[in-house]
């Protein structure tokens, strides 16, 4: 192969005190060379090139989830990652934990085709892409608070994410926002949110990352009442006027 993604055994385990095995290992590189291929005709990710897909497509997805005290990996759960894209952080996680069933939410059509197309090629069977918005998919009896774990990359701001996730769960339930940069307003304002819809804030992880020293956070609420069923407004409103 041309371009091999690097295995960087000992950062994982500095970092995490966890490493993937070589099955992992194994789907993570089949992964990323399907998406090398696919990318040609499908806009997937600018992030190609071995040891960026690796920090910002592997390590970003995977330091959300590991070494967590509040989760239960040996159970059998329920995900969703709203807004997935190119299927993540979601793939690099179910690679990890094949038996937890995903739901994989894009708006984009050609998008979630490849998603599906890239779970059956990892034989992730227990999972599936759906096309759809999340402020009319969470309205849907079928997903409403039926996920004990939310993903999102938030690229907007935290309060949105929170008004799309938290629709999603049931009670108990975890979201987990990834994002860049942090600061205590942004905290405040969340837990403001978060009172309106049912969650509280459990804590907030932040990491450089191992290759460029870049800032992520990992911000993770528990859904601890129901979310009204007023949430989430219509398509539009929660990105343009945030609780």
């Amino acid at each position: 192969m041309k371009n091999q993604l690097p295995i960087f055994e000992k950062i994982w385990e500095q970092k995490l005190n966890w490493k993937p095995t070589k099955e992992q290992l194994d789907q993570w590189e089949k992964l990323y060379q399907e998406i090398i291929l696919i990318n040609d005709k499908v806009n997937l990710t600018r992030i190609v090139q071995p040891e960026e897909f690796w920090e910002k497509h592997l390590w970003d997805s995977v330091t959300g989830i590991i070494g967590l005290q509040f989760f239960q990996y040996s159970k059998k759960i329920k995900v969703i990652d709203i807004g997935t894209g190119g299927g993540f952080p979601g793939l690099p996680i179910n690679i990890i934990f094949p038996t937890w069933n995903f739901t994989f939410l894009d708006s984009r059509r050609k998008k979630i085709e490849v998603v599906n197309f890239l779970l059956k090629t990892l034989g992730l069977k227990d999972s599936w892409a759906l096309t759809g918005r999340a402020e009319n998919i969470a309205h849907n009896s079928d997903f409403r608070e039926k996920y004990d774990v939310a993903l999102i990359r938030a690229v907007g701001k935290s309060s949105t994410c929170i008004e799309y996730i938290l629709p999603f769960l049931t009670i108990g339930g975890i979201g987990v926002l990834y994002r860049g940069n942090w600061d205590i307003q942004e905290e405040l304002s969340l837990k403001v949110t978060l009172k309106k819809l049912g969650g509280k804030l459990i804590s907030v992880k932040e990491l450089k990352t191992p290759l460029t020293d870049s800032i992520r956070n990992f911000v993770y609420i528990q859904k601890i009442q129901p979310t009204s069923k007023n949430f989430p407004r219509d398509i539009g409103i929660p990105k343009r006027n945030p609780l």
